[in-house]
């Protein structure tokens, strides 16, 4: 269960309850599908960030980052076939007052 006035570290279970879920069905490689579903479980879709799914030049992404701004913190979780298993963190914010490095995609659905 989401835990509005918490922390990070309070909402990072979760978080991986999410990620685990998308991860075990068939949108497992879609960084949509977590978008939404940690849409569906509270999370505020506007602090979140996501990367592409396929590469430049169209391969699937060898793994997707995405994350959710939780005050001066992130959630970050990261999945695909480099990744092995999903990992999931609470880790500080960046510099840049963002949570994931890099070029991110728009969540404009």
């Amino acid at each position: 269960m989401l835990v509005p006035g918490g922390t990070a570290a309070d909402n990072l279970p979760l978080f991986r309850e999410v990620t685990l879920r998308v991860w075990n069905s068939p949108d497992a490689a879609s960084g949509r599908a977590y978008v939404d579903a940690l849409t569906a479980a509270g999370f505020d879709r506007s602090a979140m960030q996501v990367t592409e799914d396929y590469s430049t030049v169209g391969n699937p992404a060898e793994s997707i980052q995405f994350s959710v701004r939780w005050g001066d913190a992130c959630l970050v979780g990261q999945v695909g076939p480099a990744t092995g298993e999903p990992v999931v963190a609470a880790l500080p914010v960046l510099a840049e007052g963002t949570c994931l490095v890099g070029r991110t995609r728009a969540i404009d659905w």
